[in-house]
């Protein structure tokens, strides 16, 4: 019988971390925070804060990948702590509209940007859209080798693109133009709500270096490499993020930032003109392809190891006899994004309860670690927690704040979220009763 392969090294691992992250996430919200933000202090302290969340949590998890070097990653850790229930509900709703939801946006967002560079009408950015996940689809079932190169090339690539943005700014903008004394003015909204709905673009952006996780079934030395490309990968990216908008603000005022459905290539349009804006189009679309190209290969392992555990489809549990790589789990899933492609609500109502779901999780596979080392103390744990138990309770502690501040601020986006979770409790008893 055919099973899955070690052929990620280290690099693959960190690179997925990294191109997981960096996606439509900086080029996207930094305009929808600015609306909410409207002080240069203010967007840099939300996105540090974002920052030390996506570390924290990187820390956190590292201990569990070492201690659970398995498919899906996050969904094992899960159904280790609390149960098959809690488990599958993360693969249900990542299934159902986190991680689907997030490579429809993807790839309307590289459609879009693709757009600018061969002009597309509304019907041609769906088509380049819907045709660049079939693309991603066949790339990754040919083998997770396939699939790794292409997340190191792209995550390399944009990379490169960040970087000549980051020339411009530090070679040609203005530091003492960004205001960093205003905190916060005499206004009707509290400052609180105003810091909760902008880390929802916060967190939507730093979302994805947990995806190292998900492949550790085919990763060389997992106990290892695994916890090293999470600290790697949150790391890299945390630094990239905040330098990324001290160049939009050395570049632009903070209210045309606000103002601006294309921060970026405004930006690189302030040095360079026309070209500059062309150049940044480009990158946007290399960024996001490759993270769609990441999302295609890692989150199918997810719905693998559910299916072995019999709560999904049986077939999805099979592994291609020439390629070694779950393709039936990778088209479902591409299948599924295609039909949210199909019929889409706009990219601020995606995000806020994409990220209120995931965040209830990462919370929860947060706080596994205590669990974990109550149940197992004695299981091995090739890296453990740096300043546990502080660290674990910082990124469980933040991620409840955000959770309960989504539901008072969005709370018809928090409903749909919930009642999504909802909707997997009878399909789970239905799948456990299927399998008996």
């Amino acid at each position: 019988m055919a099973d899955l392969k070690r052929e990620l090294t280290l690099f693959d691992l960190t690179m997925i971390a990294i191109g997981g992250t960096i996606g439509s996430g900086i080029f996207l919200t930094p305009s929808l925070i600015a609306q909410e933000l409207s002080f240069p202090v203010l967007i840099l302290a939300v996105w540090l804060l974002g920052g030390i969340l996506a570390l924290s949590g990187a820390l956190t998890f590292a201990e569990l990948g070492g201690m659970i070097p398995e498919a899906g990653g996050v969904y094992r850790f899960l159904a280790d702590s609390y149960g098959g229930l809690a488990g599958f509900l993360y693969g249900w709703v990542y299934f159902l509209v986190v991680n689907t939801g997030g490579l429809g946006a993807l790839a309307l967002a590289f459609a879009t940007y693709f757009g600018y560079l061969v002009p597309l009408s509304s019907a041609g950015v769906t088509l380049v859209a819907i045709g660049g996940l079939i693309g991603l689809t066949v790339i990754n079932v040919l083998g997770v080798r396939a699939g790794g190169v292409f997340s190191d090339i792209f995550t390399i690539l944009k990379l490169a693109g960040i970087a000549g943005l980051l020339v411009l700014a530090f070679g040609w903008g203005d530091f003492s133009g960004i205001d960093l004394g205003v905190l916060w003015p005499s206004q009707d909204r509290s400052l609180s709500g105003a810091l909760s709905v902008a880390l929802i673009g916060v967190l939507w952006s730093y979302g994805g270096w947990q995806h190292a996780t998900y492949t550790a079934a085919e990763a060389k030395n997992p106990s290892h490499t695994v916890p090293r490309a999470l600290m790697l990968g949150a790391g890299v990216v945390v630094a990239v993020y905040v330098a990324v908008n001290v160049a939009y603000m050395m570049l632009l005022p903070v209210e045309v930032i606000a103002s601006s459905d294309q921060v970026a290539a405004d930006a690189a349009a302030r040095v360079l003109g026309p070209v500059g804006g062309s150049l940044i189009a480009l990158t946007i679309f290399i960024s996001t392809f490759g993270t769609a190209g990441i999302y295609t290969l890692t989150a199918p392992r997810i719905y693998f190891a559910m299916a072995r555990d019999g709560v999904f489809f049986r077939s999805v549990a099979s592994v291609h006899p020439r390629y070694n790589t779950p393709a039936w789990a990778i088209i479902l899933q591409t299948v599924w994004g295609i039909v949210l492609i199909l019929f889409w609500g706009t990219f601020e109502e995606l995000i806020s309860y994409v990220v209120f779901t995931d965040w209830i999780f990462f919370g929860l596979a947060g706080a596994s670690v205590f669990i974990l080392r109550r149940k197992k103390p004695d299981a091995p744990r090739p890296y453990r927690t740096l300043g546990y138990p502080f660290t674990p309770l910082l990124f469980v502690g933040g991620s409840a704040w955000f959770v309960i501040s989504t539901m008072i601020e969005k709370p018809a986006q928090a409903g749909v979220g919930l009642l999504f979770l909802a909707l997997g409790v009878p399909v789970y008893y239905y799948w456990k009763r299927k399998a008996r």
